[in-house]
């Protein structure tokens, strides 16, 4: 079962055919909704005129980059540090994978080995790693052996943590319920 979220159609089709635009989403999934992360590869593309390649963001002049990412409405809060990121993640696409996002999962043999290869793009930290991992594996059938263990809670079946869970609207109320939880119960923490 493929992504579907609450965004322009055409975004939703695009997260699901195309491996760059996927890891973009989870790239800028960061400090805003997940609506505007996951739709701005599709913004993207139309500023550009075509669907960019890993190898043309990797390339591109950074101030370039820097102002499509920037224009109103801008694809991030942070317009310069997402831009700049997003060029790291696709220069190490070609570096490591010949420019094929895909290659990031398509011969990885264990989750934990998966796991490692997202951890080491910019801004990946473990969880949100284990998040894109869980994508990966419960939307796109990316399921390399022991990938659920690699993915932690996230991988759990029928869990409602994260993007990977979105399914529909009341999935996407289960997640964002899940979330709010989750922040009260650190601020809970942090008053302690």
């Amino acid at each position: 079962m493929a992504l579907s979220l609450p965004i322009d159609p055409a975004a939703n089709d695009l997260l699901n055919r195309s491996p760059l635009a996927l890891l973009l989403g989870m790239v800028l999934d960061q400090q805003i909704p997940l609506e505007k992360a996951f739709s701005s590869p599709y913004v993207l593309a139309q500023r550009l005129g075509h669907e960019p390649t890993a190898e043309e963001l990797a390339g591109y002049d950074r101030e370039a980059l820097v102002t499509l990412f920037a224009t109103p409405p801008a694809l991030h809060r942070f317009p310069k540090a997402m831009a700049e990121r997003v060029q790291q993640v696709c220069r190490i696409l070609v570096e490591r994978y010949g420019g094929d996002p895909a290659g990031l999962w398509v011969d990885a043999r264990t989750g934990a080995e998966l796991l490692s290869r997202i951890a080491d793009l910019p801004g990946f930290g473990r969880q949100k790693a284990q998040i894109f991992l869980a994508l990966l594996g419960k939307r796109y059938d990316v399921r390399p052996a022991g990938w659920q263990a690699a993915a932690g809670g996230y991988g759990e079946p029928d869990a409602y943590r994260s993007v990977a869970d979105i399914t529909d609207p009341d999935s996407l109320a289960r997640v964002r319920s899940y979330k709010q939880e989750m922040k009260a119960a650190a601020k809970a923490r942090g008053a302690g």
